[in-house]
């Protein structure tokens, strides 16, 4: 591995970023998702993010960065984060904003599973032990074991759907870093927004089917697009420009250190969550959300310290600054 995809604390400090960007994304995204529809969101954010992306490609070497060798794994990838994002987004409009991210954070343990058969790396039983930990702390959140639920089981799963196709992105994020630009796979992951929210425009933009469903999940994603109020149009604003810089962040995070030390970190978005459920929306979470966070939130910590002590240098080593 080389030294440009081996920087573990740079990759830390770029997922720390990312998830704290994601989580303000999010919460505004819920703001906004009883008057706009999510299609009409997304193309007000992939647009201003496309802008932003664009520039970062001409800061890291110019638009030769996005010539590439393998188009239909970008393809792919970015049809994951667009699933990714459909699926997790489309429950904001049934469950609170922390519900939805805990449930979303099985991700991360999917990707240190992931990371062993696709990446080739090594994550022993501990770590293993961990990642199960983890699993069911999302499982205390689920509540299988109730008959009846607020909401539907389809709803709670979609989050942790998405969960899934994000941990596949991000594995093809890591394969991909080898050989491209971070700046250019954010381009290709805003245009891929773009031109699947201008499919949803042409074919449900007038809201023609959003009468027709029952779910509110489902009219999230249905309903007609309409202008936006002035100050929504800044809240729109302030999306693109968050999504311009995550794509980046999460990005080159993947690229610059292995997935399995990365993972564990975006738990910070789980505190975050909370933190917006409180102040914006007036949301607690109940008794399930926390015990399933505590397992989540020890299982990560638990990778990273097993990480940490796997990569300390050797007792009576010197360990030389840039070198591993």
């Amino acid at each position: 591995m080389s030294a440009l995809s081996d920087r573990p604390g740079l990759g830390i400090l770029f997922i720390i970023f990312g998830v704290t960007a994601i989580s303000v994304n999010d919460m505004l995204i819920k703001l906004l998702s009883g008057a706009y529809p999510l299609h009409e969101i997304v193309a007000v954010r992939a647009g201003v993010g496309l802008v932003i992306t664009l520039m970062l490609v001409q800061v890291e070497g110019g638009f030769r960065l996005l010539r590439t060798t393998t188009p239909m794994l970008h393809v792919a990838r970015g049809l994951m984060v667009v699933l990714a994002n459909m699926t997790f987004y489309a429950a904001f409009a049934v469950l609170s904003l922390a519900q939805v991210t805990a449930l979303f954070f099985v991700a991360p343990l999917f990707i240190t599973l992931l990371s062993i058969p696709f990446l080739g790396e090594k994550v022993g039983p501990l770590r293993i032990g961990a990642v199960l930990v983890g699993f069911l702390g999302v499982l205390v959140m689920q509540q299988p074991w109730k008959d009846e639920l607020e909401t539907s089981r389809a709803v709670l799963l979609l989050p942790v759907i998405a969960a899934f196709f994000y941990a596949v992105l991000q594995v093809m994020t890591r394969r991909l870093g080898l050989t491209t630009r971070a700046s250019a796979m954010a381009v290709y992951l805003q245009a891929t927004f773009l031109i699947v929210a201008f499919c949803f425009w042409l074919v449900a933009g007038d809201g023609r089917y959003a009468d027709r469903v029952e779910s509110d999940a489902l009219r999230f994603l249905l309903r007609p697009w309409v202008w936006p109020d002035p100050r929504d149009l800044l809240v729109l604003l302030c999306l693109g420009t968050l999504s311009g810089f995550v794509g980046y962040a999460l990005s080159s995070a993947y690229r610059l250190a292995a997935a399995a030390t990365i993972a564990p970190f975006e738990y910070v978005g789980l505190p975050l969550a909370i933190l917006w459920g409180w102040l914006i929306f007036g949301e607690w979470p109940g008794p399930s959300v926390w015990a399933g966070c505590a397992l989540i939130v020890g299982a990560g910590l638990f990778v990273f310290l097993r990480e940490q002590r796997r990569h300390a240098p050797a007792p009576g080593r010197r360990r030389l600054w840039g070198r591993r």
